[in-house]
């Protein structure tokens, strides 16, 4: 690995921790001291979080996509190239479908975390959609994307990256998302 990829990668992990760490500490500040809504109504505060939290995903997404096409060739695939292109490009498909499917039936506001400063009346877990297969298709099959384009460039790093952001962000999700949902569930 040269110098410039090194970095490259260290850029593509810092990115992670970044977004996954403020979404998590601003999420629980937000829970627990109004953070983004004490001084102005819940709307207004979840825009504020909601334009940070972007910058800051658009920048991992950036990051991990040039980690990859920064480091590709990097490992011998035990199967043609042709085979790991296609493997790459089906979990590429399957994550985004997932992802995707998963957003829509949440809705746009979940995929924000908008119930951190709205909370819905009667929140219920979602039993629709491919919420209906896994509890949490978002963190887990929704990043099969990142898996896939590491393969499709043949980039050992973006492997590895897609390992932490997905470690990352399931983190986050165990220590504040559900546990902020449970509490909901439970008033």
């Amino acid at each position: 690995m040269t110098a410039a990829q090194a970095a490259v990668l260290a850029y593509a992990v810092v990115s992670r921790l970044a977004y996954a760490g403020f979404v998590g500490v601003a999420l629980r500040r937000q829970e627990r001291d109004a953070v983004f809504t004490r001084t102005g109504d819940a709307t207004a505060g979840f825009r504020r979080f909601r334009r940070s939290a972007a910058v800051l995903m658009y920048n991992d997404a950036v990051a991990f996509i040039l980690l990859c096409v920064v480091t590709p060739s990097s490992f011998a695939s035990p199967v043609s190239t042709g085979m790991t292109i296609a493997a790459g490009l089906l979990l590429i498909v399957l994550g985004l479908g997932v992802k995707l499917w998963a957003a829509r039936t949440l809705g746009a506001d979940a995929y924000y975390w908008h119930n951190f400063f709205v909370p819905p009346a009667a929140p219920q877990p979602v039993a629709a959609g491919p919420y209906r297969y896994t509890a949490n298709p978002m963190y887990t099959i929704g990043y099969l994307q990142t898996y896939g384009l590491a393969l499709v460039l043949r980039s050992w790093p973006g492997l590895v990256a897609a390992l932490i952001a997905q470690t990352a962000i399931l983190i986050m999700y165990f220590a504040v998302e559900k546990p902020h949902f449970d509490r909901l569930q439970a008033k």
